[in-house]
C-alpha cells in the first residue's frame, strides 16, 4: 500500500473511531480531493448544534489538521497510527507559525 493509501485509511479509521460513541456525528469523506471531515448537524431542544469538528485534508502527501474544535490532540493520535511527524501539518496555524514549529522540530 503506498503512502497516501495508507494515509486515507488512517485518517478514515481515526475518524470513525472518533465518531463511535456520536450517533449523531456525520463523517464526510472524499478520497478524490483528500477531505476528511466530522460534521455535527443536529437540535438538543431548541438548542441548534451546527459545525465542524474536525477537517483533515491529504496535500501533496502530507496531513493537514484544518481545522479541530475537540479537546483531542489530532497530531499525537495520527503519529501514534503511523504517520510520519514531518507529514503532519498544523494548517490552521498561520504560515509564519508553521516555519517557526517546523524548525523547532
Amino acid at each position: 500500500m503506498d503512502r497516501i493509501e495508507e494515509y486515507r485509511q488512517i485518517l478514515c479509521d481515526f475518524l470513525q473511531e472518533f465518531a463511535t460513541n456520536d450517533v449523531q456525528a456525520q463523517l464526510i469523506f472524499d478520497p478524490v480531493r483528500d477531505r476528511y471531515l466530522v460534521m455535527h448537524n443536529e437540535w438538543r431542544d431548541e438548542y441548534r448544534i451546527y459545525g465542524c469538528a474536525m477537517q483533515l485534508d491529504i496535500i501533496e502527501g502530507q496531513i493537514w489538521i484544518q481545522h479541530n474544535s475537540t479537546e483531542i490532540y489530532i497530531d499525537r493520535e495520527l503519529i501514534q497510527r503511523g504517520v510520519d511527524r514531518k507529514d503532519i501539518i498544523l494548517g490552521f496555524r498561520s504560515p509564519g507559525v508553521r516555519k517557526l514549529l517546523a524548525a523547532n522540530n
